[in-house]
């Protein structure tokens, strides 16, 4: 199994610098190309803007890393293209996806290689099941030989209303689940209710079960705003928002079961309403425009067994927010404007 991963002392790890690797997958294969900062991009990421350029920095997990397709085909890189066309200049779209991490990780990613680059729009992009990972301390991931094994994790915790630091820098070893503590055990991320779920949606002739499940909630951390989960989760991101020095986008991404309506959504789309609200940031809900799709071609948007997007469901994502970032963009183009006449 090919090694896409190297240990990194902050975040957990990052792709291998400058990884050039085929990934073997049920769509035929897909390339991925990382930078030398870590990150699946064809470029380096530049400190600083050109002149008359618009930049956006994205963060999330696999589903903005863009698992299961080549990087041209992920939404960051299909906006990148529609913006420069849209404004008739340079638009670049600077992807930090990074696969397997939360929430937690990826502001630590933000602090660790993004605070010092200029741009003008921060997109955090928050795959919902993730409220699940900043609850983690460890993680399963596949080691070299392709065996699951047990990892260590950066995390924060609630001090009151205060966030603290935990695991930094995490054991780069795997763990045995029999070496950690008992009441560790329980802070290993195994996929609980959302992997039970995935089975059945995936499962053949599961159309039946889907349709009974309609109202399963597999993600109830976002049922009340004062779920240990969800304030863990809010903290995370009303520090993240608050460090912005640029206007933000933040976009819950939907499990692939809101798609298939068999769970509902509108606990996460309340919560992440009610956070955008008090922050003052930007909320871009792309469900709604998912599920203008007929069911039929609305399951062309994530592969058969993969559950990541094809590249249509990154199309799709794509479509939703350039009108949102295209807005942005030329706010931030007037306000330059105002700053720097001429």
């Amino acid at each position: 199994m090919r090694q896409l991963y190297e240990y990194h002392p902050v975040v957990g790890y990052r792709f291998i610098p400058n990884l050039k690797a085929r990934i073997q997958h049920e769509g035929g294969g897909y390339l991925v190309h990382a930078n030398d900062d870590g990150f699946r991009s064809n470029r380096p990421f530049a400190r600083a803007l050109a002149p008359g350029a618009r930049r956006i920095l994205f963060f999330g997990d696999s589903f903005t890393a863009g698992d299961a397709v080549s990087n041209h085909h992920r939404y960051t890189d299909v906006l990148e293209a529609r913006l420069c066309e849209a404004t008739r200049g340079r638009v670049e779209a600077f992807n930090f996806g990074l696969s397997s991490t939360g929430t937690d990780q990826q502001y630590l990613a933000w602090r660790e290689f993004a605070q010092d680059i200029e741009h003008d729009v921060l997109v955090i992009a928050v795959f919902v099941e993730n409220i699940r990972r900043v609850m983690a301390h460890y993680r399963p991931h596949r080691d070299a030989d392709g065996r699951e094994r047990i990892y260590a994790k950066p995390y924060f915790s609630l001090d009151g209303d205060q966030l603290l630091l935990h695991n930094v820098p995490p054991r780069p070893a795997p763990f045995d689940m029999d070496e950690l503590p008992p009441a560790e055990q329980g802070a290993v991320d195994m996929g609980g209710r959302f992997a039970l779920l995935r089975k059945i949606v995936n499962a053949v002739g599961a159309k039946d079960a889907v349709q009974r499940l309609t109202h399963y909630q597999p993600l109830p951390a976002y049922d009340a705003p004062a779920s240990p989960g969800w304030r863990l989760m809010r903290a995370i991101l009303s520090e993240w928002i608050g460090a912005s020095k640029r206007p933000v986008v933040l976009m819950p991404l939907p499990l692939p079961q809101h798609l298939d309506q068999a769970c509902d959504a509108s606990a996460y789309q309340a919560r992440f309403a009610e956070l955008a609200s008090e922050l003052g940031c930007t909320l871009h809900d792309p469900l709604p425009a998912f599920m203008g799709y007929p069911a039929a071609e609305r399951r062309r948007f994530r592969w058969e067994t993969d559950i990541h997007f094809t590249p249509e469901g990154h199309r799709v994502l794509a479509e939703s927010l350039a009108p949102v970032l295209y807005r942005m963009l030329a706010q931030s183009a007037q306000r330059k404007d105002l700053v720097c006449p001429g």
